[in-house]
């Protein structure tokens, strides 16, 4: 247990003070494995790290590859900087975090994948900050408000993965104890841009301004911008592309040749949500490239996409790697059974400690949730029937439980968005440390105390 903690604290110490995931991960791996157990080092690193780092390479490279892609088309096609300037014409220049929480709040409440917002808002999110002359280092706290915390897990309906693991456990759906959400996504999104103002009142009286950063940007003049609902449409085919493709396209496909070997003998419901962003950014993509085919040099987008895509996806995948090197070490199961020894008997206190723990633990709000479930989710609706507990409190509170202590320095959807903006811990991880996991931990308090005094609504 102690090589475990021990080489958490190296990769989260290391990563904040600048040095890349890609050296950090394995080697924080390593160090687990040389103090916790006798067996090999290159074992552990080519059958365990490697192995998972390339399954998730495998899984999201396509993704990942499309949505730079798109990214770089809505900004060389002008459309980021076009929605930019009807954003700051619209709700005002001043307030470009409250224009990028709000975009990227509708993309993810609309289906769309963390990553695929974070490549697609970016290059918006530049454009408003720098004509507003805002500090750069807060564009990744402004995109992790809308992206990662009411729209993940407390908004009634919100069809993320982490509001959707529990209905599987409860008997419950995504609109669960629908009142609870809402207030704490009102929560989550007041104390949230409170937050932000804050910073942004005190890099404005240090006189920050936007900083002097290689964005690489394209520069367009103003008379060869799309105009806003031009530059919108490849937005709103995302979203529509990828509602259709989960809803009514894919659970009427025969996909029974799934079942086969080389297919993984899978379920299209494994697949399908991974499939649907693929069409959805992909179509978005081909309309980009159509439509502004006169003043887009295709070449250069898709070479600049694809190389903007290694960084974040293998980033990430370092991380995946560690996480599965710790999750297969002696010490983790002692952690494990701890943390379970630690639970009350109250199912919401113990569902959500020992949720909030395993997301500490793993980095991943998904991980730590489906780890608990897998683990508690049928006795912990058992004790919820003896108590009277709401199944949709359960679900709504445990939910939120995941989307607390999961911010840590090696949180992956972390190291995505910040090497997505080109910013490292240092410049940016001590905003996302109050918003994601702070305040969702303040507001997950809150909602058990409402619950407890005023029960389901």
């Amino acid at each position: 247990m102690g090589s475990i903690i021990f080489s958490m604290t190296i990769l989260v110490l290391l990563a904040y003070r600048g040095f890349s995931v890609l050296v950090l991960a394995p080697a924080a791996a390593m160090i687990a494995v040389m103090f916790s157990s006798g067996e090999s080092l290159l074992g552990y690193y080519t059958q365990i790290f490697m192995v998972k780092l390339g399954d998730f390479a495998v899984v999201y490279f396509l993704l990942f590859l499309l949505s730079a892609i798109f990214g770089k088309l809505m900004e060389i096609s002008g459309s980021a900087k076009s929605i930019a300037n009807y954003a700051s014409e619209k709700i005002g220049a001043e307030k470009a975090i409250l224009a990028v929480v709000l975009s990227c709040s509708i993309l993810t409440y609309g289906g769309v994948s963390l990553f695929v917002v974070a490549f697609a808002v970016y290059p918006i999110a530049v454009e408003l900050f720098k004509k507003s002359d805002t500090a750069k280092r807060l564009i990744p706290g402004a995109i992790a408000i809308g992206s990662f915390t009411f729209t993940m897990v407390a908004l009634p309906g919100t069809p993320a993965i982490q509001n959707a693991i529990p209905a599987q456990y409860f008997g419950t759906n995504t609109f669960a104890a629908p009142g609870l959400g809402i207030v704490a996504s009102v929560m989550l999104f007041f104390f949230g841009m409170a937050w932000m103002n804050r910073q942004q009142k005190i890099a404005r009286s240090n006189n920050e301004g936007y900083g002097r950063h290689e964005d690489k940007i394209a520069a367009i003049a103003e008379d060869q911008l799309p105009n806003f609902w031009e530059a919108v449409v490849p937005i709103i085919i995302v979203v529509l592309v990828n509602y259709v493709c989960v809803k009514h396209i894919f659970p009427r496909m025969d996909t029974a040749y799934l079942q086969q070997e080389k297919y993984g003998s899978i379920d299209i419901k494994a697949v399908a949500s991974n499939w649907a962003v693929i069409v959805a950014v992909f179509s978005a993509a081909v309309f980009l490239l159509i439509y502004h085919c006169k003043r887009l040099n295709v070449i250069k987008c898709l070479n600049m996409g694809a190389t903007d895509s290694l960084a974040p996806i293998f980033n990430t995948a370092s991380v995946v790697g560690y996480g599965a090197v710790i999750n297969c070490l002696p010490g983790f199961t002692l952690i494990k059974n701890w943390i379970f020894s630690l639970s009350s008997g109250d199912p919401i206190i113990s569902g959500s400690f020992i949720t909030g723990m395993l997301s500490a633990v793993t980095g991943s709000a998904s991980g730590g949730l489906s780890i608990s479930l897998q683990m508690m989710g049928p006795k912990l609706l058992e004790m919820a029937q003896q108590s009277q507990v709401n199944p949709e409190a359960l679900h709504r509170i445990i939910a939120l439980s995941c989307s607390t202590l999961h911010a840590l320095p090696h949180n992956g959807a972390i190291i995505t968005l910040l090497a997505i903006c080109g910013l490292t811990h240092k410049d940016s991880y001590g905003d996302i440390f109050v918003l994601c996991l702070v305040i969702p931990l303040v507001t997950t308090i809150a909602t058990i105390l409402i619950y407890n005094l005023c029960g389901t609504f």
